[in-house]
């Protein structure tokens, strides 16, 4: 079985691959979680082997030319919202939630329980692959890269972390929160403020702070920071249904310690789902790209050649804590 492997030079400055190999442990078992076979060390590398994943939503989305029907956002922020939900019921926060960081399975993972897509409870279910391709693995989305997560409270006491006001910038500018660009020590809220600047990427194919020229890395970050306190969430959600604007909103409401409601915003997005008139049968726009490709691949060769879709990658990379 093939397998993904992630490297760090033991002589890296700033070492992570070991607090990431524990956070996976801890996180081991929940849906969409890649599961952890060894971490160790082998000549000058840190190791993390993991399940093999398929490509990433940014993959994705530049595999259908940057743009996604309002079907396919709505069935990913379904599950995009459960994701981040269940990394802070374990008491961390990501702190780089982005496109790249959210990684379609590649369909054996059809053992896991997986979430209903309607109604409340998680139903767990044992597919096999031959059965309804919609619960297969190929259509679980995964949340990966926990390099900058950080503990929000504590296992016992449930103490929360203080607020502050004097931290740099952790994670991606162009989805970084306004609080998280203040400097102001980030919590449950920036995870989720950041997911919706996500789903208006995938909405508009481009976000208005995108592109910004500047000197220095840290006049670029300022400049995006000043375009994204000065777009009303109204400018940015325009021509798109309401509930975006009240997703990012409620998000931008929440106080420092306060737990986000992620039903209602599950719920935000279902009823949206359900108005529109979409059956939620995991037909993102990519299935029927690769169906129609693989098609065409298999007539022009008359070998049944796989066409070039995106693959399943993980890049191994260190992050410093401030990224463009």
């Amino acid at each position: 079985q093939e397998v993904a492997v992630k490297l760090e030079s033991q002589k890296a400055r700033h070492p992570q691959l070991l607090y990431e190999s524990k956070l996976y442990k801890i996180l081991q078992g929940g849906v969409g979680i890649p599961h952890i076979r060894w971490y160790g060390q082998e000549k000058d590398y840190n190791v993390l082997v993991m399940d093999l994943l398929g490509p990433s939503l940014e993959d994705l989305f530049n595999f259908c030319s940057r743009r996604f029907t309002m079907k396919t956002v709505l069935m990913l922020a379904d599950q995009m919202i459960s994701r981040i939900e269940y990394v802070h019921t374990k008491n961390f926060i990501h702190r780089d939630i982005k496109p790249d960081n959210f990684l379609m399975g590649i369909g054996r993972h059809c053992n896991k329980c997986l979430e209903s897509p309607v109604g409340k409870r998680k139903r767990s279910m044992t597919v096999s692959t031959s059965q309804d391709p919609s619960f297969s693995g190929l259509n679980q989305l995964f949340l990966i890269d926990f390099g900058l997560a950080k503990k929000y409270r504590d296992n016992r006491t449930r103490q929360h972390i203080p607020y502050r006001e004097d931290k740099n910038l952790t994670g991606t500018a162009r989805y970084a929160s306004i609080n998280a660009h203040l400097g102001i020590e980030q919590s449950r809220r920036d995870d989720m403020e950041s997911l919706g600047y996500v789903l208006m990427y995938f909405n508009r194919t481009s976000l208005p702070w995108q592109g910004l020229k500047a000197a220095t890395k840290k006049q670029k970050y300022e400049k995006i920071s000043e375009k994204k306190m000065s777009t009303p969430v109204e400018v940015l959600c325009k021509g798109f249904p309401a509930e975006f604007a009240m997703y990012l909103n409620y998000c931008r409401g929440l106080r420092f310690e306060e737990a986000p409601d992620y039903m209602y915003l599950r719920q935000l997005f279902r009823i949206l789902f359900r108005t529109l008139n979409h059956q939620y049968d995991y037909t993102f726009d990519w299935t029927m790209l690769k169906q129609k490709a693989a098609q065409q691949a298999a007539s022009s060769s008359g070998q049944g050649q796989q066409a070039q879709t995106p693959t399943g990658k993980q890049t191994d990379k260190s992050k410093s804590n401030m990224k463009g």
